[in-house]
């Protein structure tokens, strides 16, 4: 009671800086599970006397999870505000990798897979639309970084015990304590999120002022939106999941070299970030975009000339670049298109979509492979990045910033064609 009291007194600003580095640090949280089920599989399928292709059924239930969870997030959000829907979201996450640490039978880890999703999909949607509404361009980049930090260190984390004897288990208590030390700080700083509600007049239990998901899919361009994400995630995650066979089995790659050259692809998504970040006061949103869309598309056709690996390399390199500043910038972008008021919405439609792309896409592609060629994956890339430059192209002739009878920041389309 005398932390909220205290929390109460503080200055507005004060509060949005703090929430700011809460915001950070979740999303460190929020990435460190991400990568670990991967990394951890080999060694946890044997204790376990699973099958291999198991873990493709574990991963199926947690994207489910953050599709569902994301499609209610306006709901949730409205119904008990964000601060009790990203603490009670970390918790659930927290007490699901507790669970895999402990989990003695291979069936366990799909019911833990439930909450591990329905948690991550929830706080993702949440936190990307209070960033897009109370900061600047260059937080919401960073914000991204910050998640290749945890997706990054949580590999490292489980590397480090998984030498031992069922060091895996160590691996996910670790990360597990670290979700629910955070659980403390939110529960914490719920007085802070109420606090910046109430200031930027958004009354969280006022039905009249949110949208829903139905209602949002009717404002129009979001359809173009859902495009833009389902792109974006179909050549993230397809470009990650095959390069290495691609340079393997097409450009003579050694498999040591394939793989340091996909660390590189996710690296250069990482640091694009950052990069953008710094320079977003000297770019807009739309133009940092417009860039990596033409980086992904020139990137791809490196991958697809006929030549040494060396070009396909340096491909590799200018797609991860290219996919840095989409998926930040076209969230940031969201309330200024659409509204405040359907941004929840559309940013939870919009992580739906992606989690979609990231569940179907990447296995597709797979098959498609399989009885083709490995040749033809810079070809679909190079398909999928011009599909995204059509709509993020399209997205951005359609709305120009105008005010609303309210005085709220809106985009309405606009008349050219």
């Amino acid at each position: 009671m005398t932390v909220s009291f205290a929390f109460l007194r503080l200055d507005m600003s004060v509060v949005m800086l703090l929430l700011l580095v809460i915001i950070y640090v979740a999303f460190i949280s929020l990435g460190l599970p991400d990568a670990v089920l991967g990394s951890s599989w080999p060694v946890m399928h044997r204790d376990l006397e699973a099958s291999v292709e198991y873990a493709g059924l574990i991963a199926l239930i947690i994207s489910s999870g953050t599709v569902m969870s994301s499609l209610l997030s306006v709901r949730l959000i409205r119904r008990f505000g964000i601060g009790i829907v990203v603490s009670v979201s970390v918790l659930l996450t927290a007490l699901a990798l507790v669970g895999f640490a402990m989990s003695q039978i291979a069936w366990m880890l799909l019911c833990l897979a439930i909450p591990l999703g329905l948690g991550a999909g929830a706080v993702d949607s949440a936190l990307n639309n209070f960033v897009a509404l109370h900061y600047k361009a260059k937080h919401m980049n960073y914000l991204h970084s910050f998640w290749g930090v945890g997706a990054t260190a949580g590999p490292l984390i489980m590397a480090n015990y998984i030498t031992l004897s069922e060091g895996w288990r160590d691996g996910y208590w670790v990360i597990g304590l670290a979700q629910l030390a955070l659980v403390v700080l939110l529960l914490c700083a719920i007085p802070l999120w109420r606090k910046a509600a109430q200031s930027n007049n958004q009354v969280e239990e006022d039905h009249d002022t949110l949208v829903t998901n139905r209602a949002a899919l009717k404002i129009h361009g979001v359809s173009l939106q859902l495009l833009v994400f389902f792109c974006y995630c179909s050549i993230e995650l397809g470009t990650g999941l095959w390069a290495a066979s691609f340079l393997i089995s097409e450009k003579g790659t050694l498999a040591s070299e394939a793989a340091f050259w996909v660390a590189i692809y996710y690296g250069g998504i990482t640091i694009g970030r950052f990069v953008c970040g710094a320079i977003a006061q000297r770019f807009s949103e739309s133009s940092m975009i417009r860039m990596g869309a033409f980086l992904m598309v020139f990137g791809a056709i490196l991958l697809a000339l006929p030549v040494q690996n060396g070009l396909a390399n340096l491909g590799l390199l200018l797609i991860g670049f290219g996919c840095a500043p989409v998926f930040p910038n076209t969230l940031h972008l969201t309330p200024i298109r659409f509204g405040k008021k359907a941004s929840q919405a559309i940013i939870g439609l919009s992580m739906a979509t992606a989690y979609v792309g990231n569940t179907l896409v990447p296995p597709t592609l797979g098959v498609v492979l399989k009885y083709s060629s490995f040749a033809t994956l810079p070809f679909i890339l190079l398909a999928l990045a011009l599909s995204l430059l059509w709509a993020t192209e399209r997205l951005q002739s359609r709305h120009t910033p105008s005010r609303d009878i309210q005085g709220e920041t809106s985009c309405q389309p606009s008349l050219s064609k």
